[in-house]
């Protein structure tokens, strides 16, 4: 079966990494030039599926669980299985309690078990959550070696604004946010965050600190990098990050740890990512087209899932 994907990001590629596991041939077709060039290329790449159970469906816990595997398969050497680390200030430790009761398969640290885990952080918090299972990856990277071992095993990719013809026995839309007013029940959702370079500080994993207002997460990238994020707006809007957004991520980033006062801010960016009224992804057939989107800020985290299951209504009712 010769199949057609709509969209370089996590979900368009994952997608056609399954149907090539199934054996159809593979076309992939994206305006934007490059892969990740949308919500995707700005994810934070947690595989955080306990975390993530905090705010989220039941759904999006249960299908996330095998994400870490489902990645460390495709891309070996690419996912960090360090856990997740979740602090709160003294004075907001109720934030901390509420978090726990809220999540499943953590562990409580004290201030001696925060510094083992991560010396940066010695004597900044009493009390801490650790989450074991979880990991994260580098999107970009990611996306990058994904790209490179579909172009290896066959894969037609097309960065450009000509039609790809009808000649194809299925069509998978994984366009995101260019699919809403499209796909029924899509709205779109500002995202923002940043990039910070520091000698000053080393972290193993993703760390999330909790403030009633201002939750924010970093997430080591290598090379003296920190991703931090992410803000969450109700609007259908891109462009540059708003200055209140930036002083926001800046002023919880300092509160994680001083030393991120003195970092060089290498870069800053906004998207738009498409989410359902439940924010949880869904596989939807609309006409000949099976659509994969809505998924919020869980891309990297369900999109195996949502790929596997694309592929699987592929073959139950052939296009």
């Amino acid at each position: 079966m010769h199949a057609l994907v709509r969209g370089a990001g996590v979900a368009g590629l994952t997608v056609a990494f399954e149907l090539r596991r199934h054996g159809h041939a593979v076309e992939i077709v994206d305006r934007a030039g490059y892969v990740g060039a949308g919500a995707s290329g700005l994810a934070g790449g947690m595989l955080a599926p306990f975390c993530e159970g905090e705010s989220a469906p039941e759904s999006v816990t249960r299908l996330g669980r095998a994400a870490a595997e489902w990645w460390e398969a495709a891309l070996p050497g690419h996912v960090g299985r360090n856990g997740t680390l979740v602090v709160a200030p003294p004075r907001d430790t109720g934030e901390l309690k509420r978090f726990a009761t809220r999540t499943t398969c953590h562990e409580w640290l004290d201030e001696d078990g925060i510094a083992v885990l991560e010396p940066a952080l010695a004597g900044r918090f009493r009390t801490a959550l650790f989450f074991r299972d979880e990991a994260h990856l580098d999107p970009r990277a990611a996306l990058g070696a994904l790209k490179e071992w579909l172009a290896d095993d066959g894969v037609r990719f097309r960065f450009d604004a000509s039609s790809p013809g009808t000649d194809f026995d299925a069509v998978f839309d994984c366009t995101g946010s260019a699919a809403i007013g499209t796909v029924p029940g899509l709205r779109g959702l500002r995202g923002e965050m940043l990039y910070l370079e520091t000698e000053e500080i080393a972290l193993s994993r993703p760390v999330r600190l909790l403030h009633p207002r201002h939750p924010l997460y970093v997430v080591p990238r290598g090379g003296n990098r920190f991703m931090v994020g992410a803000t969450m707006l109700e609007a259908n809007v891109g462009g540059p990050i708003s200055a209140r957004s930036l002083m926001e991520l800046l002023n919880a980033a300092y509160a994680l740890h001083p030393a991120f006062g003195e970092a060089r801010v290498i870069e800053t960016g906004a998207g738009v990512r498409p989410a359902f009224d439940d924010n949880v992804p869904r596989v939807l057939r609309i006409g000949n087209a099976i659509h994969v989107n809505g998924f919020y800020r869980h891309g990297f985290l369900l999109a195996p899932a949502m790929a596997r299951e694309a592929v699987s209504l592929l073959e139950r009712v052939p296009a």
